[in-house]
C-alpha cells in the first residue's frame, strides 16, 4: 500500500450495533486441487461505489451485533490454483491505526505495475492507494464480482465499527467470504453456508454491503490466489481534497490499455430545481415500448445477477427493459439511483424508476428498484425463489422516484 499521508476522514453511514459471528468451520481437508468454477478477470466495476462496508453476522445464543460493508467484468482462460491450507485459528491482523476516505475505484484487465502504482500515487490530490485483487468468480453456482484484499490494510478504507473489528478482519484472513447483503438475502447465500468453488471449500461468515457498486464478496487475498483471482489489478484511491472527475480523467492516463476508473458514491449534480429542456427525458413511444417489454416478462425468475432475457434480478430488468426502447442505463441500482433527477412519489409517471433501501447492515444504501406501471402499480423483480410481477407500490423503506434521463444515465460511471 502506497500512503502519502495518513489522514483520519469523517465516514458516511456508520452502523448503529456492533459485529457478532457464528462460530467458524473448519474447511475440509480433502479439498481438490482441479478448479471445478471459472474465475473471471475483472475489467470489474464501471459503477458506483457506495462509501460503507457494512456487515452483519450473527451468532446463536449470543447479543445480535452489526457493522457495515458491497459490485462487469471479462473473461480470461481457466487457470488450475493450488489451494490455501485453510488456517485452523483465526490469522494474525494488524491493528487499526489510521482512517481513510475512499474516493475512486481503478480495476485492469491485467495486473498493475509497481511503477504504475507509484504514477497513481504521485498524483495531484492522491493521499493513499490500496491494492486489491477483483474477478468475477463462481460461487455457489452464481457470477459474483469478487475482491482478494489485505485485512491489515483494506480495513481502513472502511466505516469506522467496520475497521475497528478485529474478530472481523481475522476471519476474512483465515479464509472467510463476506458477502453482500443483496447477494445473501436476494441471492440465497445465506450466513454459514459452505459451499465449494475451484477446489475451496468457502463458508460465508458475514454479509458484507460493500457499496463498491458492483463488489458483492471480499476474501483474503491468499484466498484469491487459490481462487484463480489475478492479482494487483485493482487499486482503491483515497483523495479527499482532489476533483474526482479531473482525478479519474488523470487515472485513466495512468493507466495501461483498458483500465477503467469508477469514482465513488457519484452523485447527480444538476440542482433539482433546474429546468430541464425539452428532450431530457425518454419519449411517449420509448416509454411505451420500454413497459409493453417489461410486462412481457411477467412470470420469469428472480436470478441474481441476470440479466434476461429469460430471468432477471432487480436493475437486470431495469436496464433490459430500457435497452429495448433504446436507452442505456447503468447497471446496478445505485447507478440507475442517479440516472435522472429525483421526484416525489405522488408524481410519478409510467416509466419512472422507484427505489428502496432494503439492506439492514447499510440502511442508506439503495438496493432494490422497480418500473412504474401507473395506476399506483410497479413491475419488479423481487428476490430469489420469486418472478417478475406486477404488484402495488410500497412505500416501506422507499428511497424515491427517478426521471430517467437519457443523457445522464449514460454519463454514470
Amino acid at each position: 500500500m502506497f500512503d502519502r499521508r495518513p489522514r483520519v476522514s469523517d465516514l458516511i453511514r456508520e452502523a448503529r450495533q456492533d459485529l457478532a459471528y457464528r462460530p467458524r468451520l473448519r474447511y475440509s481437508r480433502a479439498a481438490r486441487l482441479m478448479r471445478q468454477a471459472v474465475p473471471i478477470l475483472a475489467v470489474l466495476l464501471v459503477g458506483v461505489l457506495a462509501i460503507g462496508l457494512m456487515i452483519y453476522t450473527q451468532m446463536p445464543e449470543a447479543d445480535p451485533e452489526t457493522v457495515t460493508m458491497r459490485r462487469s467484468v471479462a473473461t480470461v482462460p481457466t487457470q488450475v490454483a493450488k489451494p490455501v491450507q485453510p488456517a485452523q485459528a483465526p490469522a494474525p491482523v494488524a491493528p487499526l491505526t489510521s482512517m481513510r476516505k475512499p474516493h475512486l475505484f481503478v480495476v485492469a484487465p491485467k495486473p498493475l505495475s509497481s511503477a504504475v502504482v507509484a504514477k497513481v500515487a504521485q498524483l495531484s490530490g492522491v493521499r493513499a492507494v490500496e491494492r486489491a485483487d477483483a474477478a468475477e468468480v463462481i460461487l455457489d453456482g452464481k457470477r459474483v464480482q469478487t475482491l482478494g484484499v489485505n485485512p491489515s490494510t483494506f480495513r481502513a478504507y472502511t466505516p469506522k465499527p467496520t475497521a475497528r473489528s478485529d474478530r472481523l478482519w481475522r476471519n476474512v484472513s483465515a479464509g472467510e467470504v463476506a458477502v453482500s447483503f443483496v447477494l445473501g438475502n436476494d441471492g440465497g447465500m445465506p450466513l454459514g453456508k459452505t459451499f465449494t468453488t475451484a477446489g475451496q471449500n468457502l463458508r460465508v461468515g458475514a454479509y458484507a454491503t460493500m457499496g463498491m457498486g458492483a463488489i458483492d464478496a471480499v476474501v483474503s487475498r491468499p484466498t484469491a490466489r487459490a481462487l484463480g483471482i489475478p492479482e494487483n489489478n485493482a487499486l482503491v484511491v483515497s483523495a479527499p481534497k482532489a476533483d474526482s472527475a479531473k482525478l479519474r480523467r488523470a487515472l485513466l492516463r495512468v493507466l495501461p490499455k483498458g483500465g477503467q476508473v469508477a469514482v465513488i458514491n457519484p452523485v447527480l449534480t444538476v440542482s433539482r430545481s433546474a429546468n430541464w429542456p425539452a428532450g431530457s427525458f425518454p419519449t411517449t413511444p420509448q416509454i411505451r415500448t420500454a413497459l409493453t417489454a417489461a410486462i412481457s416478462k411477467l412470470g420469469r425468475p428472480y436470478v441474481w445477477g441476470a440479466e434476461g432475457p429469460d430471468s432477471f434480478d432487480c436493475s437486470g430488468l431495469v436496464q433490459w427493459a430500457y435497452a429495448q426502447a433504446g436507452i442505456t442505463v447503468p447497471r446496478v441500482t445505485h447507478q440507475q439511483f442517479v440516472s435522472g433527477p429525483q421526484i416525489p412519489l405522488a408524481q410519478a409517471q409510467p416509466g419512472d424508476l422507484l427505489f428502496w433501501r432494503h439492506d439492514p447492515t447499510n440502511p442508506g444504501y439503495v438496493s432494490h428498484v422497480a418500473i412504474y406501471w401507473g395506476d399506483g402499480k410497479m413491475l419488479h423483480a423481487p428476490r430469489t425463489g420469486d418472478v417478475v410481477k406486477l404488484v402495488p407500490v410500497t412505500t416501506r423503506n422507499f428511497a424515491g422516484a427517478v426521471r430517467v434521463s437519457p443523457a445522464v444515465a449514460a454519463r454514470v460511471r
